[in-house]
């Protein structure tokens, strides 16, 4: 079962709408459903707020460390409540995602992600499960770190709200240790099919055939 659910980003104001903080969109919304208040503690180096999830007693966790120390935070209140990493969920932006898809899985490597690498790094393990809130990839490597800092336009920004209330949807299943029926919940769900671009009016200029002459049969 879930114990503590962790969402990555960065602190800050000029942070507070860009992409690379999906998982505290994520954290935020689920303490708005949940009723629960987030506080900062120093001792666990982020803002944190102990709840209940149908009788299941949880830690909601946002580190204020910067996304490239995560794991401080992560690894600070793990230990002090002795929360394996199996029954941890980390939040985080998914550059190979589209926007409005969401994915959970667990274990694997950190494809890069600075928050996931020093979660790694601190904790000595990758067993915890993560929740990939898929942003969109701008399609070169090299425009990355840009992306990931940038709001994202309002289409995409409606994609990645409702792939978080979707998944906000399993968490009482999460705390339950129910990983199928969270897997189901997240995964069943796709994000709406973007619309097809719109077909040019046909021309009417002098040199446009009319309809039934010769040059339109």
């Amino acid at each position: 079962m879930i114990k503590l659910f962790v969402g990555l980003g960065n602190p800050g104001a000029e942070y507070e709408a860009t992409r690379h903080n999906a998982g505290f969109w994520w954290i935020d919304n689920l303490a708005h459903a949940l009723g629960a208040r987030l506080v900062a503690e120093r001792g666990y180096h982020g803002l944190v707020a102990r709840t209940h999830i149908d009788g299941h007693t949880v830690w909601l966790l946002e580190p204020q460390t910067f996304m490239n120390l995560s794991g401080k935070s992560v690894a600070a209140l793990a230990r002090f409540f002795k929360i394996a990493p199996q029954e941890i969920l980390v939040v985080h932006d998914e550059l190979d995602l589209p926007a409005g898809e969401a994915k959970l899985k667990q274990g694997g490597g950190h494809a890069g992600h600075n928050g996931l690498r020093d979660i790694h790094a601190q904790m000595g393990s990758s067993d915890y499960w993560r929740l990939r809130i898929g942003i969109g990839h701008p399609g070169n490597k090299a425009e990355v770190v840009g992306w990931v800092l940038r709001r994202p336009p309002q289409d995409e920004l409606i994609g990645i709200e409702q792939a978080i209330d979707r998944s906000i949807k399993a968490a009482p299943a999460l705390a339950a240790g129910d990983m199928a029926q969270a897997t189901q919940l997240i995964h069943t769900s796709k994000p709406p099919r973007p619309k097809p671009p719109r077909k040019a009016p046909p021309s009417s200029g002098p040199d446009s055939a009319a309809p039934g002459s010769a040059e339109s049969s």
